[in-house]
């Protein structure tokens, strides 16, 4: 399959399913040209969400200040592609008391818990109404990790309602509508007392709610579990940008870790959810992307994060089928992949493995 973005010709096939961009599209630079104060100036730009707004393309980026605290920043571009302009100050910081709360927040609990930063923003529209999923981090108590819920009309102002739950949640994606007439989500637990890999660390969990704002109920069956192995996600996954709606049915990008002796390295999959019923699910055994040099192109005296990982908190799908992939590399840069729905949902259908077992469904 050929895909023309802008006079140029990207091909995206079984082999190849996802396509890199001019990378990287933003980076700490172009946020430093703009962030001017000490205070603000950034180490990283990465692990964006995404969404078309009023004809714009929105991202809310996570950055590194040098202090140590992630913020989230704000960019816009026309085509979803280049030429992004930077917010002149961060969108969302740790919350303070100036800040817009959801009438039965608990202020000073979420200021606490939001006091180590907050990272990883992940876009749904439900109605007019945008919501924000982000990890916000406590400021010292080691490993306290909670998916906290803001909304906006605009972008420009946000309400914070507070943690999605009250335990520790590292990633959180909520589906774009209601089915069968509940709001639902994919859940990944966070579990300090287990390393940083195994464990819930290796499933992917359901949940519904009658109202956007919870209460969330989670079932006690994880959805998707890795462990069984050799596989690319067979020590950690966790679902990276909001499900797709397709012809096809939900598409779900997510991430995936195998350990190795140098490290954990993250590479992207794709799960294929039933349309009326998500908790059926087809997964791909084969990553649509694994991390490389050409995802993290920085000058020689420029800070590399974390090497070997793309990340992915958002995925726009246009008309045709054309999916637009926004991840971050090595988390330090923002990146783009070109795909195609029909792509990501063969590979799901074709070279599938059983989601709560890891097991090959295919022969070799």
């Amino acid at each position: 399959m050929s895909i023309d973005i802008n006079g140029v010709k990207y091909q995206i096939d079984l082999n190849h399913p996802v396509a890199r961009y001019l990378n990287p599209i933003l980076t700490a630079s172009d946020v430093n040209r703009v962030w001017t104060d000490p205070a603000l100036q950034v180490k990283t730009v990465h692990n964006a969400g995404v969404h078309v707004f009023q004809n714009q393309t929105t991202m809310l980026f996570r950055s590194h200040l040098r202090c140590g605290v992630s913020v989230i920043g704000k960019a816009i571009s026309q085509n979803g592609l280049d030429d992004w302009i930077v917010d002149p100050k961060p969108a969302l910081l740790p919350a303070t008391e100036n800040d817009s709360f959801a009438e039965d927040v608990d202020k000073a609990k979420l200021i606490e818990n939001e006091s180590g930063g907050v990272e990883d923003p992940r876009i749904t529209r439900i109605d007019d109404t945008f919501l924000i999923t982000y990890s916000a981090y406590h400021a010292s108590v080691k490993n306290r990790v909670r998916v906290s819920l803001a909304s906006t009309q605009d972008f420009v102002a946000f309400t914070r309602h507070g943690p999605v739950l009250d335990t520790d949640m590292r990633n959180v994606v909520i589906f774009p509508e209601r089915i069968n007439n509940r709001y639902l989500a994919l859940f990944r637990p966070n579990d300090s007392t287990e390393g940083d890999v195994g464990g819930v660390f290796a499933e992917i969990k359901i949940g519904c709610a009658d109202a956007w704002v919870g209460p969330w109920q989670i079932d006690d069956k994880p959805l998707m579990r890795t462990g069984a192995g050799p596989s690319a996600f067979q020590d950690k996954i966790g679902p990276g940008a909001p499900p797709l709606k397709t012809k096809h049915g939900w598409i779900n990008i997510f991430h995936g870790v195998r350990s190795t002796m140098d490290g954990n390295p993250y590479t992207l999959g794709v799960a294929l959810h039933d349309l009326d019923d998500p908790a059926k699910v087809q997964m791909s055994s084969i990553p649509i992307l694994f991390p490389s040099k050409a995802d993290c192109r920085v000058n020689d005296t420029d800070y590399v994060h974390v090497p070997n990982v793309v990340f992915t908190c958002a995925a726009v799908r246009h008309h045709d089928g054309i999916i637009y992939l926004y991840y971050g590399g090595n988390d330090t840069v923002m990146n783009l992949g070109i795909t195609h729905e029909d792509v990501l949902a063969e590979l799901c259908t074709r070279y599938g493995q059983d989601p709560l077992t890891g097991k090959r469904l295919y022969s070799l």
